[in-house]
């Protein structure tokens, strides 16, 4: 008995606005399954709900209309088809992530792996406040890592090849944020409205912008729901390493001091949001506050 009561207690157990019934939210780091798991969750779904699934905004699968009774069978099964029962309630929720470098052509990091990392070490934690955690490759942001508790973004300083610029305007073109001029000839980039989204770079059809800095943006605090709210700017790190060593100062600080029953956006200030950047840029050498200036 006491079992099946833990199974009901799992974040990723939620009971229907029909009390008689469950939906089982599954584990899927970055929204990434397989063929055969897939497979695995239709059988589920079809034996122990009613053979739909719902697609989630955290980019993972819920099987509606479970029967309590059943949910120990169905979580041994989603277990042994690799797609543990997931998390909903004040923990550290399933972590989502664009495709990154694996696919798409505007990334500038690996979000897929780094978000499995993330998943592998810190999935599941039990915290005062729930923790949603995105990765995007660059600032198009298309999972909206700033609407997060903790959001992660690739970017780019460009920088130009002195002396070499033939001044075609291919850069000028792709910009969109009209950062870029070409004057006497060569491209000149404003960096106050430069997002470091790295498109300057790939346009470049004789190879004359390059890389100068490619690093991780964190930011803290986001949040979707009926007051969404833009996460604050951390820090910025140059490998994903570093990403993991600052998310877990993140989440240890979270745990420690944090209040339950308030999102984390409502809590930064008391919580010494400054005070926390202090600390890691004390604790990990390759942080920096600023890459530089940035569109406000």
């Amino acid at each position: 008995m006491q079992q099946e009561y833990g199974i009901h207690m799992k974040g990723g157990v939620i009971t229907e606005r029909n009390p008689d019934f469950s939906t089982v939210r599954i584990r899927a780091p970055a929204g990434v399954l397989t063929i055969e798991q897939l497979r695995g969750i239709a059988d589920i779904a079809k034996k122990y709900g009613t053979g739909v699934v719902h697609c989630t905004t955290r980019q993972t699968i819920e099987i509606p209309h479970v029967n309590p009774k059943t949910l120990k069978r169905v979580a041994q099964r989603l277990e042994k088809n690799g797609t543990p029962i997931g998390s909903e309630k004040d923990e550290i929720v399933n972590i989502t992530s664009c495709p990154g470098t694996e696919r798409c052509k505007f990334a500038n990091i690996d979000t897929i792996s780094l978000a499995k990392k993330i998943d592998e070490k810190l999935f599941g934690k039990t915290m005062p406040v729930k923790m949603r955690i995105g990765l995007s490759g660059c600032p198009n942001a298309c999972v909206s890592p700033m609407l997060n508790e903790i959001g992660v973004i690739g970017r780019i300083r460009p920088i130009r090849t002195e002396g070499l610029c033939t001044g075609c305007g291919m850069c000028v073109f792709y910009c969109k944020e009209k950062a870029i001029r070409v004057r006497n000839g060569i491209s000149e980039l404003d960096e106050e409205k430069c997002v470091q989204c790295g498109m300057c770079v790939k346009s470049c059809s004789f190879n004359l912008l390059k890389e100068a800095h490619t690093h991780y943006l964190i930011t803290v605090g986001g949040r979707r729901g009926r007051h969404p709210k833009i996460g604050r700017e951390l820090l910025t790190v140059k490998t994903g390493e570093d990403v993991l060593i600052v998310i877990d100062k993140i989440i240890d600080w979270v745990y420690r001091r944090a209040w339950s029953g308030r999102l984390l956006s409502e809590q930064l200030d008391e919580l010494n949001f400054e005070k926390l950047r202090e600390d890691i840029l004390k604790q990990v050498p390759e942080a920096s506050a600023a890459a530089w200036p940035v569109k406000k």
